[in-house]
Order: structure tokens, then sequence, then C-alpha cells
């Protein structure tokens, strides 16, 4: 895929060198030229020195020709003007916006910007972390509606079909992860010691969950 990045901070420059890792072909754009030196060698990161919503800045990133742009820069303001120049102008397919001020989260989401607190995030991971939780969330999308969370499986579950997990419009077993590869499990699938279950569920649904899981 090709990715343009907006800001060169820790989490940009890490999103690069993890991105284009993976094979992607990644333009980074910062207007400190010195922000750059994070950056690990790669012919597949280019950085372009200037402002990331300047438009002649972004066309000379090729902008009309990515798949994806992620704006996270220090700004909030800066960084809804980029991934909202990117959806109705350039009509860039995949947009998201680093949000550091939760409380402009609602009036982002009604304009159609997709955000990411990277904080809040790091915060849950961790107190999932130092109390053991047996299930823990990745993330929640759109506005919180739906929390994507992962459990092992438990004894109780190995040996049994996917369907027993899944209850319509509440839990959905989206994948499982099994010796290190992922897939997509059919509702005849069978859960082995081990896997490690990846599961959209509703917030109201949270306790059911556990329940299914013999954690309640």
């Amino acid at each position: 895929m090709k990715i343009i990045i907006i800001g060169c901070g820790k989490m940009g420059s890490s999103m690069a060198n993890i991105l284009s890792q993976r094979g992607h072909t990644i333009t980074i754009i910062d207007k400190d030229p010195a922000a750059f030196n994070s950056l690990k060698p790669s012919s597949k990161i280019r950085t372009i020195t200037g402002i990331g919503f300047d438009r002649e800045v972004l066309q000379d990133a090729n902008i009309e020709r990515v798949d994806s742009l992620a704006a996270v820069t220090s700004s909030d303001e800066a960084n809804a003007v980029i991934a909202r120049l990117a959806t109705q102008i350039f009509h860039v397919p995949h947009v998201v916006a680093r949000l550091c001020d939760l409380r402009k989260k609602a009036i982002y989401d009604r304009i159609g910007i997709r955000t990411v607190d990277p904080i809040f995030w790091g915060i849950q991971r961790m107190c999932d972390i130092l109390c053991f939780s047996p299930i823990d969330e990745v993330y929640s999308l759109g506005s919180g509606g739906v929390s994507v969370v992962e459990a092992e499986v438990p004894a109780l579950l190995v040996g049994r079909q996917v369907r027993e997990l899944t209850v319509a419009g509440e839990i959905v077993v989206a994948a499982i992860t099994r010796g290190g590869n992922t897939f997509l499990p059919t509702l005849g699938a069978l859960f082995q010691e081990g896997d490690i279950i990846h599961l959209s569920v509703v917030p109201s649904s949270k306790d059911r969950l556990k329940t299914l899981l013999g954690l309640a």
C-alpha cells in the first residue's frame, strides 16, 4: 500500500518504521527536517519537509494516488484540517487523525473524521496488564458503539464450536489466532487450546461475554 503520514514525532516515526518494514511505501511529511532523524534507513520511506495541510506539499506527496493517510501532528486542529482535505478534496480511501483532546471527539465524529487517541489506548492496555485482565480491549470502533477485544480461549470452550460464543447483534467471533496464524473462522469451527479469540462486542454485552467465557 501507498501511505502518507503527516507528523514525524514519536507516533509518526514509529508508524513509518513499522509500516515500511511490512513492505508498504511510506511518504512522511514534517515541517522540521530534523524530525526525520528518528526514521530507520529504508528505500520505502520518502521524506518531505513542509506543512501537512499545504495543498502543494500534499500533491508533491502524490496524495491523489495513495491508499491511506494518517494525520498525527501534535495539533488536533491541524490533524482535522488535513483529514478533511484528504477525504473531501483528494478522496483518499482511508484517513485517520490523531486526537489528543477527547472533548472534540464528538465534533470530529459528526463531520466524519475517524480519530485515534493513542494515550487512552496505551493507558487501557497497561491497566489490563497490571490487573491481569482475561479480556483485553484492543480498540473501539466509531464512537464507541462496538469494542474489539481479545481473550485466550478458556478450557470450557476447547472443542466447542464458534457458534456457541456468538450472540446475534451482540457478540461476534471476528478471528482466531492459532500457532501464530490468524484466520476467519466459520460458525462450525472448533476452538483449540491456546487459541487467541478476537471478538467484536457491544459494550452492554461485555458482562454476557464474560459469562460465556466462564469468567463471571
